[in-house]
């Protein structure tokens, strides 16, 4: 006898159907699509079986090809054949490391990179939005319907130019983004750290392009993140040429062609991926000259020749470690994610450094999509009793530029987000009724050191004397990482916004020359903000003196105009000087003083004046 299911009224003809999430890993190398599947995080495969996706776009005037049809096209057609385009998202053209080479025919435009294809120019949003809409075309075939939301990851170093471009990715294949999740904290997910009590979690994650390491804190239900570093430019593609440079100059190779190149690349991956389980790989390779490449590569060669880049990828391990305030010992997992932890020497290195085993129990290569998964069936309502938090960080502290140039930061690197953070500014001059706002991105003390991200005006500010308007300065980061700048004039309740969509990135190493440049400079640095601080307070008084002198000169002496006109030339003489900054600043600060205290009989004179004017033909009654 058949069951019938019983709706009550105002309840869904369909009331235990779920709402279907996706997640993606959006790699370097590969892409994977996952989703919830009987309460089960599942890497979703296409019609052929394949769970990674090779990352790989080739245009052909009259088809696009992606995945593992379009890796076939990497060796006949290199130029039409985007691969790694991941690590040009959020980029401009002047961030292409110059010590790698690429087949491509890139455009003269400096603002964002662009492709030259048989389809015309295409640049990395464009790119990437056509991987996310055939993982998204995999997805619609394994569970039969369109997914009403996707979580797409990205790399916890990512910057903001970064992170917005890969949203616009997913908005451009018509995707509904839930929200970008950093990798290291979908890995965590899907290793279902969240169901301890507490505890502290190192996440090293080595793609094929990018190398993250985050430190993951459990407390309480909270699942924040301590602490972040990487290096936006390091990961398996790298292993890949080094080893590629090591068969060139083994057997002497020079003068090749595009398809030699990507022939001798894919050779290159191979034997790396083979060295995981064997201690030497031989193959043999015929060139377009005809000309035989024939090789054995041991381990020990490659671990040889590879130890600068392992190197290297210890190297923020070391600074995370650093930034949390952390020792060796306070770690309680460590945690490998992405397919490059295979490499052995990455492995040993990391065990030596702990003394532990590593976590590695599941697939390096899918854990990222399977935790999106998990994270996206949450933000869509299938688990509504869940009952953890995910806080993720920024990598790099955000402010503004104040006079002189100085940077006043808002957010500190390192904060949980989303966050919001507000400050209030004022005018510099009387009637002053706009004012630039010049949002910036690093650690150093003057905007100069900084990375200008975006400006605007707020116009319309009511004519007051310098100092006395209000001017809130609003900034806000979402879940995604995301920053957008809100000023607003509180009297007049005036305002002027701006979603900060920068169309650069920052270069391979910036973000972590920021951080030692900050370190390594904060004296200097410290120095100069004075110094930056007391030129603006002397040229505010300079200004205010100045123009009292135009309309009351008449109160002073000779002598007294001659003293003051005397100490602020000497004073604008000083500001214009090359002395070294810490005599510079002293001296200015004193001159400062003394041109504050010879003009004090001045200021009371007009005070004087201005009362006596006020009053005057006045009764008492009247006042």
């Amino acid at each position: 006898m058949a069951l019938l299911q019983i709706s009550e009224p105002g309840m869904s003809h369909e009331p235990h159907k779920r709402n279907v999430a996706i997640g993606i890993d959006l790699g370097t190398t590969n892409s994977l699509v996952a989703t919830i599947k009987s309460g089960v995080s599942t890497v979703l495969a296409n019609h052929d079986g394949d769970e990674l996706i090779p990352s790989i776009v080739c245009y052909k005037k009259d088809k696009t090809l992606i995945g593992k049809n379009a890796l076939k096209e990497r060796v006949n057609d290199a130029t039409n054949t985007i691969v790694s385009v991941k690590r040009f998202i959020g980029r401009s053209f002047k961030d292409i490391s110059s010590e790698l080479t690429y087949p491509y025919k890139f455009t003269n435009k400096e603002s964002i990179i662009e492709i030259e294809t048989t389809q015309g120019t295409k640049n990395p949003i464009q790119v990437s939005s056509d991987i996310l809409y055939h993982l998204n075309q995999i997805a619609v075939e394994c569970i039969g319907e369109a997914p009403a939301g996707v979580v797409i990851t990205v790399p916890a170093y990512f910057n903001e130019a970064q992170r917005q471009a890969t949203k616009q990715a997913g908005q451009l294949a018509g995707l509904n983004v839930l929200r970008l999740l950093n990798e290291p904290t979908a890995a965590a997910i899907a290793y279902g750290l969240d169901t301890k009590n507490e505890g502290m979690f190192l996440v090293y994650d080595l793609g094929g392009g990018t190398l993250d390491v985050s430190i993951l804190r459990l407390s309480k239900g909270v699942f924040e993140v301590f602490a972040v570093n990487g290096d936006t430019y390091l990961g398996g593609d790298d292993f890949d040429h080094r080893l590629y440079c090591y068969i060139l100059e083994k057997s002497n190779l020079t003068q090749l062609t595009d398809g030699d190149t990507a022939q001798l690349l894919n050779m290159a991956k191979f034997v790396k991926e083979q060295l995981s389980t064997l201690e030497k790989v031989a193959f043999n390779l015929v060139l377009s000259n005809k000309r035989l490449v024939n090789m054995l590569i041991t381990r020990e060669e490659f671990n040889i020749i590879s130890q600068t880049l392992i190197n290297k990828a210890m190297l923020p391990v070391k600074k995370a470690l650093r930034d949390a305030k952390l020792s060796i010992t306070a770690i309680d997992e460590v945690i490998l994610v992405g397919g490059s932890t295979r490499l052995l020497n990455i492995r040993h290195e990391l065990s030596k450094m702990f003394e532990r085993e590593l976590l590695s129990n599941i697939d390096p290569d899918k854990v990222v999509a399977m935790g999106a998964a998990i994270q996206a069936d949450v933000l869509i309502g299938n688990r509504k009793d869940e009952d953890w938090l995910l806080l993720d960080v920024t990598p790099l502290s955000l402010g503004v530029e104040t006079m002189g140039g100085i940077v006043e930061k808002i957010i500190p690197r390192n904060s949980t987000i989303p966050i919001s953070r507000a400050q209030e500014f004022t005018t510099y001059k009387d009637g002053q009724t706009a004012m630039s706002i010049h949002v910036v991105q690093g650690e150093r003390e003057l905007v100069s050191d900084c990375r200008s991200l975006a400006k605007f005006s707020l116009r319309g500010i009511p004519p007051m004397v310098a100092g006395a308007a209000r001017v809130k300065v609003l900034y806000q980061i979402d879940a995604d990482g995301l920053l957008s700048v809100e000023a607003c004039e509180e009297t007049s309740a005036i305002k002027s916004s701006i979603e900060v969509k920068p169309s650069f990135g920052l270069t391979d190493n910036e973000i972590a020359d920021m951080l030692n440049a900050s370190i390594q400079n904060a004296k200097e640095d410290m120095m100069m903000r004075q110094l930056m601080e007391a030129t603006v307070d002397a040229n505010a008084l300079v200004e205010s003196v100045q123009a009292c002198l135009i309309s009351d000169y008449d109160l002073l002496e000779s002598q007294e105009l001659e003293s003051i006109n005397n100490v602020i030339q000497e004073l604008k003489s000083k500001i214009e000087g090359n002395e070294e900054s810490i005599i510079k600043t002293k001296t200015v600060r004193d001159l400062t003083d003394k041109l504050n205290q010879i003009t004090e009989k001045f200021a009371n004179q007009r005070m004087d004046r201005a009362i006596h004017d006020g009053l005057a033909g006045r009764s008492i009654t009247t006042l």
